[in-house]
């Protein structure tokens, strides 16, 4: 999520350079990155697009066709390679997809949004890159506010799902939800006047630091696309839609703990231990309304962006979760 997504940041703020602009001591240039991270983006996928009821949604595929399908879904304001550096680790037993949501990535923008549109875009693709080709139905993963759609989607169309991995999003009870985003109709987006300059400007919402930095500038290079300035000169602006949040309908809610009762497929939780938007009240309140024996996974050291601050951890949790999970028994929920 970058500086101006307009997602639901906690009340947290910082004047800390390594928050608000992690990017700008390198000047442009690629920060060191390990080994691993060069391997895993050297299995690149394919990148096509899939329409969507009148949209063309982005989408990176991994794995052959025939393989079990593996969804991945991304947060506000972010694209599909959130995941182009997890996927790879699944791609040799899974086929894999990730997408971007309209609106976000390279997926076309639209003159309204609904929670539900994005679950049946999310289907679509499934469809669409064989990920129903497999001997099971799908599994979706999904973090934040992708979380939160795979949580309705899971309550509206989950037995046509295996299950669904919510990564760092719960309901919360109603006293803490967020209650909407500034009205921002006014605002213009950014343009800055050079690749470098927007990269200087990219940062994490929720506000918070990161120590892998060749990660935070991998995503902000997918991040954004070039726009004319209003001289003529050509600049740089983040690819998601500004006034999403404004086009939204809110009919039906992001946080339901309804929609956990209702879940017709099985579901689990994995988020950073010290994420703000994943409380222990949160926790607490979503255990009353999930199965029990529901998988609930703290990683160590991470906060609301766990796959930034704990990639191969994460990619453990899941890894690990998928060994053993779904149960081979009844997945109706109801």
């Amino acid at each position: 999520m970058t500086a101006d997504s307009g997602s639901p940041p906690p009340e947290r703020s910082s004047d800390d350079p390594a928050i608000t602009s992690p990017l700008r001591p390198f000047d442009g240039a690629r920060p060191d990155a390990p080994a691993w991270f060069h391997a895993a983006l050297a299995d690149a996928p394919d990148r096509s697009f899939v329409e969507v009821e009148g949209a063309r949604i982005e989408t990176l595929t991994w794995g052959e066709r025939g393989k079990p399908g593996l969804l991945l879904l991304h947060g506000n304001g972010a694209h599909a390679d959130w995941y182009s550096f997890i996927a790879p680790f699944f791609s040799a037993t899974w086929r894999v997809t990730a997408m971007s949501w309209s609106g976000m990535g390279a997926s076309d923008w639209r003159d309204s949004y609904s929670i539900d549109q994005f679950g049946r875009e999310a289907l679509a693709v499934a469809e669409a890159t064989g990920l129903f080709d497999g001997p099971e139905k799908p599994i979706v993963v999904a973090h934040s506010f992708g979380g939160g759609v795979a949580i309705r989607l899971a309550s509206v169309s989950g037995d046509r799902l295996q299950g669904t991995i919510v990564l760092d999003n719960v309901p919360r009870p109603p006293h803490l939800r967020w209650k909407g985003p500034p009205d921002r109709a006014d605002r213009a987006p950014p343009v800055y006047d050079s690749f470098t300059a927007a990269l200087a400007r990219f940062r994490l919402m929720p506000p918070q630091g990161c120590k892998n930095l060749y990660l935070v500038d991998h995503i902000a290079r997918h991040s954004l696309k070039p726009e004319a300035r209003p001289e003529g000169a050509e600049g740089w602006t983040w690819r998601f839609d500004p006034r999403l949040w404004q086009k939204m309908d809110r009919a039906v809610a992001m946080e339901s703990e309804l929609d956990l009762v209702a879940a017709r497929c099985p579901m689990a939780f994995i988020w950073g231990e010290q994420s703000m938007l994943v409380p222990d009240e949160g926790i607490a309140f979503t255990r009353q309304f999930i199965t029990p024996g529901t998988p609930m996974i703290a990683v160590p050291d991470a906060e609301h962006h766990l796959m930034l601050d704990q990639p191969l951890a994460t990619v453990a949790a899941l890894r690990s979760v998928l060994s053993v999970w779904p149960p081979a028994a009844s997945t109706d929920q109801t």
